[in-house]
């Protein structure tokens, strides 16, 4: 597989994670009493932050199953 396909497929995964995770946090602040612009705010840092931490783990864990293939 070629590197920038790695780069790539790596960049759905953490993405999608960190859709996933915004999307959690959204729902969790349901169950409170939040206005929505706190919910989207709360969920904008969550989806910004996820991206920040997973994008240094996950591109490197693909990296490295690619190339024990």
């Amino acid at each position: 597989m070629k590197v920038s396909r790695v780069g790539f497929i790596s960049a759905l995964i953490y993405t999608g994670l960190s859709i996933v995770l915004a999307g959690a946090f959204f729902v969790a602040t349901l169950l409170g009493n939040y206005n929505w612009l706190t919910r989207l705010g709360g969920a904008g840092w969550v989806f910004l932050l996820s991206m920040i931490i997973l994008m240094p783990v996950v591109t490197p864990l693909i990296k490295k199953r690619v190339q024990s293939r």
